[in-house]
């Protein structure tokens, strides 16, 4: 993973429309059968090369419910964001 959208999610969509690289899914396509939006760790860049911080974080109008996770197979990542901040799954933007 990169970024994980948590159960606060409302399903609104502004995440979606502003991912560059179409990292993220609605609820019908949530591989794993929850009913909040889902972030492929494979796919997310964090960003890297895009926006200053991932957009999906500033466009959610939901306070915490994008996070940071995990550096996972992805192409790219923030390189100044700590593993603290990671495994704390700390709000992306305060």
């Amino acid at each position: 993973m990169a970024v994980i959208i948590n159960d606060t999610c409302i399903n609104c969509g502004a995440c979606i429309d502003e991912c560059p690289v179409e990292a993220i899914v609605d609820e019908d396509d949530n591989p794993q059968d929850e009913e909040i939006y889902y972030v492929y760790g494979d796919k997310c860049v964090e960003c890297v090369g895009h926006h200053d911080e991932p957009a999906c974080a500033t466009a959610c109008p939901t306070e915490g419910c994008i996070t940071w996770d995990a550096i996972g197979e992805s192409p790219a990542h923030r390189e100044d964001i700590t593993d603290e901040q990671r495994s704390n799954h700390e709000n992306i933007v305060d």
